[in-house]
């Protein structure tokens, strides 16, 4: 399984345009900009697809052109771009999976023309299991404030197992019991916030970040072998290298846009 970053930030990304803070000066002089969070694997298989990521693949030296399915987590705007469609639709006819919580799906219907019937909507809800182009998927519940629903995506193929995970805050019960018997590969889990204070519970900081693996080595379904990525990161994080060590303090790792990891 081939899992390409096409973006590691949060909403506004880092740098945020406005702000001057050491973080977003540091990423501005360096030229190290982290777009919205989304995720290519497998050339096939595209998670979150924002205003960003069909630029993003290009800049890595792909297209999107084989993308069969789109699982999206939910409405917001740094998550969901529909935009996509439209562009699509006049160039590529191949037929393509969009999948998502109602609010997400509903955002997609209006980016269609009638005639465009290779486009399939498929509405999830978390405890939802499907298997889309060979891929086994598990919709898990997210704990975010959305346009109502909002999920997580765990995802196998070839005995490769992967878990997409923002953005969320604190995992639900049902999510961990949903986990059950699930050893993963990779872990892509949000860590937005830092040292600083969430203004929702939506979202995680070191701490919680730190707690969440923890939960998932709890169960099983983290282990030695497992690499654990922090993503959706944002400029409420220090510069860095502070960053990159409290991260690996905590087992986990930090990589900039367009990294290629091959699990």
């Amino acid at each position: 399984m081939d899992v390409l970053l096409l973006g590691t930030g949060a909403s506004d990304g880092v740098p945020n345009a406005w702000c001057t803070c050491p973080t977003c000066a540091e990423a501005r002089t360096s030229g190290a900009i982290r777009t919205n969070t989304s995720v290519l694997v497998d050339d096939v298989l595209l998670l979150d697809c924002g205003p960003e990521a069909p630029r993003q693949a290009q800049r890595a030296g792909r297209d999107l052109c084989g993308v069969r399915t789109v699982l999206i987590t939910h409405a917001h705007d740094d998550h969901l771009d529909p935009s996509f469609l439209m562009h699509r639709g006049w160039v590529n006819e191949r037929p393509l999976q969009m999948v998502g919580p109602a609010p997400a799906i509903a955002r997609c219907v209006d980016w269609l023309a009638p005639e465009q019937l290779v486009v399939t909507l498929t509405t999830v809800t978390a405890g939802d299991g499907l298997t889309v182009d060979g891929y086994r998927v598990l919709v898990l519940p997210a704990t975010h404030h959305a346009r109502g629903e909002a999920v997580l995506y765990a995802v196998e193929h070839e005995g490769r197992r992967l878990l997409y995970a923002t953005d969320t805050g604190p995992w639900q019960p049902r999510a961990l019991e949903l986990l059950a018997g699930w050893r993963f590969d990779l872990v892509l889990l949000e860590q937005t916030f830092g040292d600083a204070v969430p203004p929702m519970t939506g979202h995680h900081t070191f701490t919680s970040f730190g707690a969440a693996v923890d939960d998932l080595r709890g169960i099983g379904a983290v282990d030695a072998a497992t690499r654990v990525i922090g993503v959706h990161l944002s400029h409420s994080n220090p510069l860095l290298a502070e960053l990159t060590a409290r991260m690996a303090g905590m087992d986990a790792e930090v990589h900039p846009d367009l990294t290629l990891l091959q699990v």
